[in-house]
């Protein structure tokens, strides 16, 4: 690793060697943010949401959390400040993302501006992205660490097309990691196509959310594509709808310790999926999941010990593979 490598955070630059034990697919605040600008009885009280994500991410150092990559993208509520008065109160690292979150459509911004669009012009979302990685954020000075993007069971329709070719122009541009979204086969590889299509390493691209499926021919497929998939949802209860069922933490586990086992630990990420505060229902009434960032650590590790994956297993990753990916062109 280049002395000088680092990774962007929301206080600023981290050394890469120095980012430890990471959860790549998280969330701290996700909101309607036009709503809850309009209408802030919506969105609760600030400052004990704040003190509440503060408490989770200090709860997660205690249990050997070092960095959160929150991946809250427009179309989720993303909003810096609320994230740099967080940041400026716990010691752990939150990388942050940009991209757009679009099921289905884009925002309506992008629906009348763009190639095909009623007003026509270049597509303007390849240098948004690029200017949030290399300059900042709206008015702050926290640089995005990750793009991201979505494909659900919806289908590549032509809006969730445009994002993904847009995020894939800004890794281009930039060298920074694409984490996804996904909602089950074929959505990985189908983002796996349009990535290869605009010359994107794909091992610079995490697959999000495959530990969902069950289907472990659709797991291998984007595995030996050179892809990373990441096994993000750990501690999500029945209340997710996922198209495929419900799967919980122990064949979570038994998805992972088999992969470790073929010897794949070099292309798995862990996370939780987690959010302290999520506006589009209460987690803790329907069991969406858990609140907080320790389960992995404090369920999910000895789970994982107990059925055979390897102290050494688990720091590549936890460890290695985080610095690998987020460091400058995947050079650690």
């Amino acid at each position: 690793m280049s002395v000088a490598a680092s990774v962007a955070t929301a206080r600023g630059e981290v050394p890469v060697d120095r980012i430890g034990r990471t959860l790549m697919h998280e969330h701290i605040f996700t909101s309607t943010l036009e709503v809850t600008v309009n209408w802030p009885q919506t969105f609760g009280d600030e400052d004990a949401h704040v003190a509440a994500a503060v408490a989770n991410l200090e709860a997660a150092a205690a249990v050997g959390i070092d960095t959160l990559v929150d991946l809250t993208v427009v179309g989720l509520g993303r909003y810096i400040p609320r994230i740099v008065r967080v940041a400026e109160q716990t010691s752990v690292n939150i990388v942050v993302a940009t991209g757009v979150y679009a099921l289905t459509e884009l925002p309506r911004y992008f629906q009348w501006r763009g190639p095909g669009t009623n007003l026509g012009g270049p597509e303007m979302m390849d240098d948004l992205f690029v200017h949030d990685i290399e300059v900042g954020i709206a008015d702050t000075s926290v640089r995005a660490g990750i793009l991201k993007c979505v494909t659900d069971h919806y289908g590549l329709t032509p809006g969730v097309e445009r994002a993904l070719r847009a995020v894939a122009r800004a890794h281009r541009r930039t060298g920074v990691p694409i984490a996804t979204h996904t909602g089950g086969p074929p959505t990985g590889l189908e983002q796996q196509r349009i990535f290869r299509e605009e010359g994107v390493n794909l091992s610079r691209v995490i697959i999000g959310h495959v530990g969902d499926s069950p289907d472990m021919d659709y797991v291998q497929r984007l595995l030996d594509n050179g892809c990373v998939i990441g096994m993000d949802r750990f501690g999500i209860g029945p209340g997710f709808p996922f198209p495929e069922g419900h799967r919980g933490d122990t064949a979570r586990v038994e998805t992972v310790a088999r992969l470790c086992e073929r010897g794949y630990a070099a292309q798995l990420v862990l996370s939780h999926d987690a959010a302290t505060h999520r506006d589009l229902a209460r987690t803790d009434d329907i069991g969406l999941g858990v609140v907080g960032y320790t389960h992995l650590s404090t369920t999910i590790v000895p789970m994982l010990l107990d059925r055979g994956v390897t102290p050494e297993q688990l720091d590549t990753m936890m460890i290695g593979n985080p610095a690998r990916l987020l460091g400058p062109h995947g050079s650690y």
